[in-house]
């Protein structure tokens, strides 16, 4: 990952980010909070032998106290030691517990001894190190005597403890740093996670990285796309109708044979924006001046028929079962070149029907009738329908709704196109978010659009008027057909 990846983190989790470093500083809070104050008071201990009547003596003393010192250290917190403590301070702990409060350190190259106290109480604090170094000179002038002889160490204080005016425990502040800094590392770790095991695509650089094939279109995310699916009809000056009109101009740039434009429109998952995707590119297709026949081959779940407010209980599958002629079921839609032909009853046996060799005829028959044949087929991982058409058609246009496809099915999706040996023409990236670190930016929108009061009065009566629909076939081959 690169810089750039981890700023788009951020800045795609910073709500989180900042909620888990709050709630990092809060818990070091709280637990500073609830933590009783200590207080820490040392006293300072000098060791030293008799004194000599030679430097060599002397010296030998000394060298005899730096090797001892440590030894005495260790017994400052020993129970002998701090029996002494308790007994004389009639304190309510046992040696054991006040050993976990006492600590004994020796400064580096000398024969000083450090007793430091913690307690709760400040001045008990100062009492318990005092009382802990008399204790310790009594203990180590009882073992160093030998045979009634004194002792030739004598442990003497130098510096008696202070009663302490701060506690040095919570240290509040830096409870709160550390709080926060591992609020942040955590939040942030939880980010970089939750980017690496989310594969869903997010946005267009994503599915880039994901599939080398063309993104022909990226249609962005509407809110109310199921209330208005057919955008190029009814906002054709919408910044999502200038997509479909990009798709439009770029499937023109796909190398096929001009005699063969038949492309089928299917995606991985359901809900990606397939049937959005067929009825509008056909619309931006026929808009055009160009010769345009729908299909909806979803026989599971058809919706062009809803779309298009068409009749649609005659269609695709009456023709492939000889119920009715191609002549009596295509339907034109609009004031352009637009034909629909409808899916009809669902059938007990979809893939069936579309793997047949009337599926096949009906193809080779409407291709050199239509300028485009589009058709709108059923997700690729659940069935195997989309495949079977995508073998018999000059391309695949396959839809990737952003945070919702995910990188394997995008994968699995074009492993069943390669399977069947199918030309994919190009990828249309739906549900693109317009906003956040995802974000696709669009151009500039026409004034009309933003500003109604302004759109002419000939475009508002188009807007809202029905389009006109008949039962008439789409080209000359098929009216004689008809009048036949």
């Amino acid at each position: 990952m690169e810089l750039t990846d981890y700023l788009r983190i951020v800045r795609k989790n910073w709500i989180a980010i900042i909620v888990i470093t709050l709630l990092g500083i809060g818990a070091a809070l709280t637990y500073s909070l609830l933590q009783t104050p200590q207080y820490s008071a040392t006293t300072r201990v000098f060791v030293s032998t008799q004194s000599g009547d030679t430097g060599a003596e002397l010296a030998q003393g000394n060298n005899y106290t730096l090797s001892r010192v440590k030894t005495y250290a260790q017994m400052a917190t020993s129970e002998r030691v701090l029996s002494g403590v308790v007994e004389t301070l009639e304190l309510d702990v046992s040696p054991f517990d006040l050993a976990q409060h006492v600590s004994a350190t020796t400064i580096i190259e000398t024969t000083i001894i450090e007793i430091t106290a913690l307690d709760a109480d400040p001045g008990q604090s100062a009492e318990i190190a005092d009382q802990a170094a008399a204790s310790l000179a009594a203990a180590v002038d009882e073992v160093e005597s030998v045979g009634g002889q004194p002792s030739p160490v004598r442990l003497t204080t130098i510096q008696n403890a202070r009663v302490p005016e701060t506690p040095i425990s919570p240290r509040t502040t830096l409870n709160i740093a550390l709080g926060a800094a591992v609020g942040l590392v955590i939040a942030l770790g939880l980010a970089v996670l939750r980017e690496v095991l989310d594969t869903r695509i997010r946005s267009a650089r994503d599915l880039e990285a994901a599939t080398p094939h063309p993104i022909l279109a990226t249609i962005a995310f509407d809110p109310k796309a199921k209330q208005r699916h057919l955008v190029v009809h009814t906002e054709p000056t919408s910044p999502r109708a200038e997509a479909y009109r990009t798709l439009r101009t770029n499937l023109q740039f796909v190398q096929v044979d001009d005699r063969h434009r038949t492309f089928v429109v299917t995606s991985s998952m359901p809900e990606e924006g397939k049937s959005t995707t067929s009825a509008n590119l056909a619309l931006a297709l026929a808009s055009a001046n160009q010769t345009v026949l729908l299909v909806d081959a979803d026989l599971r779940r058809p919706r062009l028929d809803e779309y298009l407010g068409i009749e649609g209980s005659v269609g695709l599958t009456d023709v492939l079962i000889g119920r009715a002629r191609i002549t009596d079921t295509v339907q034109q839609w609009g004031r352009d070149r637009l034909y629909v032909l409808p899916a009809g009853r669902t059938p007990p046996n979809p893939s069936e029907l579309l793997d047949s060799k009337a599926m096949t005829a009906l193809l080779e028959q409407l291709r050199p009738e239509f300028d485009w044949v589009i058709i709108d087929a059923p997700p690729l991982l659940p069935v195997t329908d989309a495949a079977l058409l995508a073998g018999r058609s000059a391309g695949v246009l396959l839809t990737v709704a952003a945070n919702k496809t995910t990188e394997h099915q995008l994968k699995a999706a074009l492993e069943h196109l390669n399977t069947v040996d199918a030309a994919i023409a190009g990828i249309v990236f739906t549900k693109a978010p317009v906003k956040g670190p995802d974000a696709y930016m669009y151009g500039y929108e026409p004034r009309t659009a933003d500003r109604p009061d302004h759109t002419p009065r000939s475009r508002q009566r188009m807007s809202h008027a029905r389009p006109r629909r008949t039962r008439k076939p789409a080209t000359h081959g098929l009216r004689q057909a008809t009048n036949e």
